[in-house]
């Protein structure tokens, strides 16, 4: 990336490639640095009168260790609860270490968002003892071998990850291979943990692009690392960067009206992924909201909560999106066209900015009476849908940190999910289950379009506090062509993980299942 402000220039990255591969090797005879075994508090139960273990894994590992596992785990109180984790250190056998890590109770224990988390917690403890080969093994054997295995090798790619581009000193993760034992063999299971690594190299993308602060990630420099992923897979990829005079040429004015403020000029970013063989049967478009920085313009985010020293992340939709392209591009699916738009630009105050009460154009002719210069995103994502739908694309998925009552109705942890189509709300809700995001559907109240309502102009762009996110999405809605199956995911909440002070790459995920399902693989 390059860089345009304070003299700050990136480091360059590597992230090293995580050598995976199953075996069914009895978990006393492995040999390596570390043997993790994840546990429920189910499997840490103990007969009454011999106080050993009753699940035959953590029994027979006792039995190999005379005993420590079952007296550590009593002398530290280690009863697999979610989070608990302890490790052994044991000179003289095949693995130098023992790990036991807590998955909480049975019920709750095997879904893909549990099993990322087992995957995080190893990784966390490979780097706290420095190993450079990792068993993981269960002891109990999931009901799915293959999205258990997939979504552990997952965590453990993701866990690893430390964006240190921008710290003075770094330290490089000492782990290189992972052994999953009891999680079966053969060519499908190399398949899903392929898979698995490409998406999760995606969301470290989405990641870095969140992370990287305004002064470096312009609308340029966004520009610039999409183009890169349509060089970097140029056999199914191409790229068409829009300038604002052609942004112009399209009368995207409610693009361009948001961008209008900013010293860095907006670029309007369209990839197109085409399958090997050229066959295609369903064509989708991903749309990201792209505000590399929010100011609020003449509304400005001002005082405790505004979060503006946060609005790097108002382009976590379009992170999501090129980092979908990033993993398409090594998946490589069959029988599908995914075209990746993003109107890439800032939201800044100056003369040239767009005032409260002006009345803008949008590309497909629908005039907009501009109440809040801080509910800008709509206006981009606008032209953006016009734009998408005028690919003749079949379906659309739009992406957006929108609105702030969206975080309020659904907290943190889930995005929220507009959509007129059942049938598309039921393939993007099965995609996110197979991914592990949460996901929430939101309805569509036709009759709060009464709010958006101007006395000048077809339309306001904010309806008030009152259902904020609703009318956000009919808002939307506005722009998307009757014969398109569209759905909005408003991303604000999990966008941003304020624990690790972090982008999540929330949404990634979800695309890449969601692409794979309308495919023909």
């Amino acid at each position: 990336m390059a860089h345009s402000l304070g003299l700050t220039q990136p480091k360059s990255t590597h992230h090293p490639k995580i050598s995976f591969s199953a075996t069914e090797t009895d978990v006393t005879e492995w040999k390596g640095d570390l043997l993790v075994v994840g546990a429920t508090e189910k499997d840490l139960t103990k007969d009454a009168a011999s106080k050993k273990f009753e699940n035959p894994i953590l029994n027979k590992l006792d039995a190999h260790l005379s005993g420590l596992l079952s007296l550590v785990s009593s002398e530290e109180d280690f009863t697999g609860k979610p989070g608990q984790s302890t490790v052994l250190r044991l000179p003289g056998l095949g693995s130098k270490r023992i790990g036991l890590i807590g998955l909480g109770k049975s019920s709750s224990f095997f879904s893909p968002a549990s099993f990322q988390g087992l995957g995080e917690a190893v990784a966390t403890v490979a780097k706290a003892s420095q190993s450079s080969s990792v068993a993981v093994a269960l002891a109990s054997s999931p009901t799915d071998k293959l999205g258990s295995a997939s979504a552990l090798a997952s965590g453990v790619v993701l866990g690893l990850f430390e964006d240190c581009r921008f710290k003075s000193e770094s330290k490089k993760p000492s782990l290189s291979s992972v052994d999953l034992i009891g999680f079966g063999t053969g060519p499908e299971l190399e398949k899903r943990l392929k898979f698995a690594e490409d998406v999760s190299y995606g969301v470290i993308f989405g990641r870095e692009l969140i992370n990287s602060p305004a002064n470096v990630l312009t609308p340029a420099v966004l520009a610039e690392e999409a183009a890169k992923v349509a060089s970097t897979y140029s056999d199914v990829f191409t790229a068409n960067i829009l300038n604002e005079e052609q942004c112009r040429e399209l009368k995207m004015g409610s693009y361009l009206a948001v961008a209008a403020a900013s010293a860095n000029p907006p670029f309007f970013i369209h990839l197109v992924y085409r399958p090997p063989g050229g066959d295609v049967k369903t064509k989708l478009a991903l749309v990201g909201k792209g505000l590399t920085f929010d100011s609020g313009g003449y509304n400005i985010k001002a005082g405790p909560g505004s979060s503006i020293e946060l609005m790097k992340f108002d382009m976590g939709g379009s992170a999501a999106v090129l980092g979908a392209a990033k993993a398409i591009g090594e998946i490589k699916p069959p029988g599908v066209e995914v075209h990746f738009i993003v109107a890439a630009c800032e939201n800044m105050i100056s003369g040239t900015g767009m005032r409260p009460g002006d009345v803008i154009t949008a590309s497909n002719g629908k005039t907009i009476e501009v109440n809040n210069t801080d509910a800008e995103g709509r206006l981009t994502l606008a032209d953006a849908l016009v734009y998408a739908c005028n690919q003749g694309v079949d379906k659309i998925v739009d992406l957006a940190t929108l609105t702030g009552a969206c975080v309020i109705a659904l907290g943190t942890s889930m995005a929220g999910i507009y959509t007129p189509n059942d049938e598309l709300a039921t393939e993007v809700i099965a995609a996110s289950e197979r991914s592990g995001e949460k996901l929430w559907r939101m309805p569509l109240e036709e009759s709060y379009w009464e709010m958006m309502k101007s006395g000048c102009a077809d339309m306001v762009n904010t309806g008030g506090r009152a259902g904020g996110s609703i009318t956000a999405a009919l808002f939307l809605k506005q722009f998307v062509s009757e014969k398109v199956q569209w759905m909005h995911i408003d991303m604000a909440g999990p966008v941003w993980n304020e624990k690790k002070k972090s982008g999540t790459g929330f949404g990634v995920a979800t695309l890449v299942e969601w692409v794979q399902t309308n495919s023909s693989a």
